[in-house]
């Protein structure tokens, strides 16, 4: 087991070794997710027509 100081220094030497990513990766992966976030929205949203139409027909209620 380790004493706190020990603690301390092993943790700093590992946040050194963090690599961050850059402007442009972040910039990149926010643009994918809105992206991926839209178009799962678009197909849920046909889905859930496709789904109420039929039940619609099935139940008699349109037309």
């Amino acid at each position: 087991m380790t004493n706190p100081f020990q603690f301390l220094q092993q943790v700093r030497a590992e946040s050194g070794k963090v690599v961050w990513p850059s402007r442009r990766e972040v910039l990149l992966t926010t643009v994918m997710v809105f992206i991926m976030a839209a178009l799962t929205a678009v197909f849920f949203f046909f889905v859930d027509w496709v789904i109420r139409s039929g039940l619609a027909f099935g139940l008699g209620l349109v037309g």
